[in-house]
């Protein structure tokens, strides 16, 4: 007798992906797995067979590009970082580029526009966004690429004559600290006065690491 599947492993009827199209499943996989993240608004209740659902194929299908549930949420920070870093290249590229202050501060108006906009990718993000090696050595991983970014951007600021108090890379993570403080914050006690106020906030911060 053929095994009838568990309901839970029923999956919408879904068009199959051509041959070599298996980055693209990826894809509609981690964009799934980003939605439900939304809805649920933190990674418990993330399940591999609410993802299936939600693309609409079967659980066998993901573990065939995530080994198992840690596996899909690495690959689904990996994805936000991705999408974080996108929006703010965005940002700096709609600005003036010799406003190199500006720019500065449209990467991080997009930054805590995708904090406060996706809580719960925001906290999945920052708890194993930066690792180190080694006691003396620099830390790694997206958060730190985040902060290289900004350290990028501040010394942009002081090539062109808008002088650091520290050096740029110090700079970006006391603009980091601050502006993940306030967004906690945020996070914690949510209010459109405290949305309202993340940009002058941003602005304030911005200025107090130049000389």
């Amino acid at each position: 007798m053929v095994p009838v599947p568990d309901e839970e492993d029923k999956a919408p009827h879904r068009t199959r992906n051509r041959w070599g199209e298996g980055d693209r499943l990826r894809g509609e996989i981690l964009d799934a797995a980003s939605r439900l993240l939304s809805e649920l608004g933190g990674e418990d209740g993330l399940t591999i067979r609410g993802v299936a659902r939600a693309v609409g194929i079967a659980p066998a299908s993901i573990y065939q590009h995530f080994t198992d549930r840690n596996a899909l949420v690495t690959g689904l920070m990996r994805h936000e970082f991705a999408r974080l870093r996108e929006l703010m290249a965005e940002a700096d590229a709609r600005m003036d580029p010799e406003d190199v202050v500006g720019r500065v501060r449209a990467q991080l108006y997009a930054y805590c526009a995708f904090a406060v906009d996706n809580p719960g990718h925001y906290r999945i993000m920052l708890s194993s966004a930066a690792a180190r090696p080694s006691s003396e050595a620099r830390p790694e991983g997206p958060m730190v690429d985040v902060i290289d970014t900004v350290a990028e951007g501040l010394a942009r600021c002081d090539e062109a004559g808008h002088k650091l108090r520290v050096p740029s890379d110090r700079a970006a993570v006391v603009v980091f600290v601050g502006v993940h403080g306030r967004v906690a914050l945020l996070h914690s006690s949510p209010s459109e006065m405290g949305r309202r106020r993340l940009i002058p906030f941003v602005d304030e911060l911005v200025s107090l690491v130049f000389d």
